[in-house]
Parts: C-alpha cells; structure tokens; sequence
C-alpha cells in the first residue's frame, strides 16, 4: 500500500511539473517598459496586455494609448496556428493572427479588410520575465511605423 502511494505521488509530481513546463511562457499581464522601448514619437503605445486562455484559445485583451494620448482597448480569441481570427475595438485592423515558431516565440499579422497591416514577432526572453514585440506596420491615418516594445510580466 505505501509502495502505491509513492507511486502515486511521484506521478501526480512529475505530471504536475510536465504540465507546467509546457504552459505558454506568453501567458500572464505584461505592462510596457517605456525606458526599454523604441516607440517614434506620435505612435500608439499598447501599455497593458493580457493573455489567458478561454477554453482551448487564447484571449489577449491590450489596454493602451493612442497616437492622440486618447485610451485604446482591443480584444483578440484565437488560436496561434497562423489563421486569422477576429478583433475588436481596434482602428487599425479588424483580423489578427498569430503563429507559433517556438516555446517562446509568436508570429504576429494584422489585417484591415484584405490588406496586412503590421507583421511583426513576439519573444518571450528564457527567464520568463520580459518580453519584446518588433513590430512594421502602417496606423489607422495611413502612416508608417516600425516599434520595439519591451514589456514586464507582472
């Protein structure tokens, strides 16, 4: 019976640690580090974003300012396998889609309409506690802009 119950723990230990290995490094509250970052001035800054899951997605909810210092809230549930999925409250696109290429690395494309406007890649660094986002697009007026945004996890 001991024997068993060892067993047990050693299983419901290892499974334990194997589930929470494979959990995805971009979940959790990841608040902008300005001082880190290279944002043109004018740009609009995504100051908060949130990844959690929602069933078998991923939901990622971005709080930040616009280009006018105006509030900004956008909201995106999907999948990372490179599809595009819907996205609300944004300006500048209406599609999103993001596409695993690593443990710690996303792919991010958005459209407005048919047309892609911002491609960029997410990194997540190995410890787990910053996170930078590249990123070329072109604004909601039609303007040009490349970003790098270093975000903390909260």
């Amino acid at each position: 019976m001991k024997l068993r119950i060892s067993l047990l723990t050693l299983f419901v230990f290892f499974a334990s640690a194997i589930v929470c290995a494979a959990q995805d490094p971009n979940l959790g509250t990841w608040k902008l580090n300005e001082a880190k970052s290279k944002i043109q001035k004018g740009a609009a800054k995504n100051q908060t974003v949130v990844y959690e899951m929602s069933g078998d997605q991923v939901k990622v909810t971005v709080d930040g300012v616009d280009g006018d210092g105006n509030a900004t809230h956008n909201e995106w549930t999907g999948k990372y396998d490179g599809k595009y999925y819907a996205v609300t409250g944004s300006p500048a696109s209406d599609m999103r889609s993001y596409r695993k290429i690593n443990k710690r690395t996303l792919s991010i494309s958005e459209k407005k309409g048919s047309k892609v406007v911002t491609t960029g890649t997410i990194t997540v660094a190995t410890n787990g506690k910053s996170r930078t986002v590249s990123v070329n697009g072109t604004d909601a007026k039609g303007k040009r802009f490349h970003t790098t945004g270093v975000y903390d996890k909260q």
